[in-house]
């Protein structure tokens, strides 16, 4: 075997799929006994009409990437239903605020819109080049310098106190929310960074259901892999007893993964950087299956599929602060969405439907979460509970489980920091390749990070076909 991939998830699925399309032989080898890593859907344990996604669930990075751009997901038959409201954000006493794909009709609906279209309209008309920049290797250098200068002072104001910028406070908490997927402390760059990446794509290709299921977008990785040699095992822990496999080997795991693999043969510095690693706060999460649609008090958001539930700005970054510093937030953190919303074959034949939810808590929480998320949705949805047919929860401590690389909870794999974005898990000037002879490393923790993306696989692949088998050109995606 030429390349071995282990892990399944997005990166690691791009990065076998490059390698195989290069004319490699390739296999992909996953502990779990299904594929797709962060990227799977499975049906409900008692209803079985009902698919729960178990990691993601909206891909605005989907429809953004270049790999995956290249790879036209649409051709392949995996359907992403863009909604009108990308993302919405309930505030308490107040009508939500709402991102809708039109910018200026989210403009118009907020007390102070000129002030988030002087925010987003720039890097919305030049999409392209933010997220270029953004899913970029953070080692080339831009194009134009322009895209770059306009993002990275938008960065460094949303990033620090001088995030107060922002006028109205329905904008400052619909720019938090969308800032909290980094799961960070706020204000801080990386925070930044991902809520303007975000954002931007809210107001231009907006933030898609997978239709179907996330798994659709896992299938056809698959289906193209094998249709050009890949194989695949699932079920398969790579570990030092079993010996890591040999030629060249990728990584789609947490990089301390390295240190159970490969043991004593790795050098004294390495093993210490490793042993040195830390990873971030954790996320809880619940699946419901509801009766009905959720009561919402703001009828808007009856046609929002994704939704931000913290509350104010000061409220959300005092919850990130609680949960960095260790401390269950009050009112913690809570992202949510309702698929069924974008794709209304998720309702089965009894009308019962999936709420995909996660609570950000401490690394390592043992705590069910499934009251503490019902309490929230109940502030913006009385009546939810009466609504509720079952609640499947993982806590935090408990996300390996179902997927390794989440240690601790930690769905950003330690990469929720600007430094790690840039340097890597290790610095270097090639964060996916490791110090061992053969091995790189492909996953969310090399840049440019989380998110259903490929780009650090596609990064990855086109290091080791380069160093590993001399090939410059990499090869064409399309179908």
């Amino acid at each position: 075997m030429d390349v071995t991939v282990v892990g399944s998830g997005p990166n690691g699925l791009s990065a076998a799929v490059i390698c195989a399309r290069a004319g490699l032989k390739v296999q992909v080898i996953e502990a779990q006994p299904t594929f797709g890593g962060g990227a799977r859907t499975a049906a409900d344990p008692e209803f079985p009409g009902v698919q729960h996604d178990i990691c993601s669930a909206v891909h605005p990075l989907a429809l953004a990437s270049p790999f995956f751009a290249e790879f036209d997901l649409r051709a392949r038959g995996v359907a992403l239903a863009a909604p009108e409201i990308s993302y919405a954000n309930p505030l308490p006493g107040r009508p939500a605020a709402i991102a809708y794909r039109d910018l200026e009709r989210t403009c118009a609906e907020l007390v102070d819109g000129a002030s988030w279209r002087r925010l987003l309209g720039p890097l919305a008309a030049d999409s392209d080049a933010v997220i270029g920049l953004l899913l970029g290797d953070k080692r080339s250098v831009p194009s134009s310098i322009l895209p770059a200068l306009r993002l990275g002072l938008r960065i460094l104001a949303q990033g620090t106190p001088a995030w107060r910028s922002l006028g109205g406070e329905d904008a400052r908490a619909l720019f938090t929310g969308v800032a909290a997927h980094a799961v960070s402390r706020m204000p801080s760059p990386a925070s930044a960074g991902a809520g303007l990446m975000l954002a931007t794509l809210a107001h231009t290709v907006g933030w898609p259901i997978a239709v179907g299921g996330t798994q659709t977008i896992t299938d056809a990785l698959i289906a193209d892999l094998r249709t050009h040699g890949g194989e695949l095992t699932a079920g398969l822990e790579i570990t030092e007893i079993t010996r890591p496999p040999s030629g060249v080997v990728v990584f789609d795991t947490a990089p301390t993964a390295l240190l159970q693999v490969y043991g004593d043969t790795l050098s004294p510095r390495h093993t210490k950087a490793l042993r040195r690693y830390r990873f971030g706060p954790g996320v809880a999460k619940v699946d419901f299956v509801l009766s009905d649609d959720i009561p919402w008090s703001d009828r808007r958001l009856r046609h929002a599929p994704t939704l931000h539930l913290g509350g104010t700005r000061e409220q959300m970054a005092r919850a990130e602060a609680d949960v960095a510093a260790g401390r269950h937030a009050r009112w913690p953190m809570l992202l949510a969405a309702s698929p069924h919303i974008a794709d209304p074959g998720r309702i089965d034949t009894a009308g019962r439907r999936p709420f995909w939810t996660y609570a950000h808590v401490p690394s390592n929480s043992t705590v069910d979460a499934t009251e503490a998320v019902t309490g929230v949705v109940e502030r913006f949805a009385p009546g939810f509970r009466d609504i509720v047919v079952a609640a499947r929860a993982v806590p935090a401590a408990r996300m390996t489980d179902h997927n390794a690389n989440y240690v601790g909870g930690d769905i950003a794999m330690g990469g929720n920091s600007l430094w790690r974005a840039i340097a890597g898990p290790t610095p270097r000037l090639d964060p996916w390749r490791t110090p061992i002879p053969k091995v790189y490393l492909c996953s969310a923790a090399t840049p440019p990070g989380s998110g259903v993306h490929g780009m650090a696989g596609y990064y990855a692949a086109r290091t080791l076909l380069r160093r590993e088998f001399g090939i410059t050109d990499m090869p064409k995606l399309t179908p």
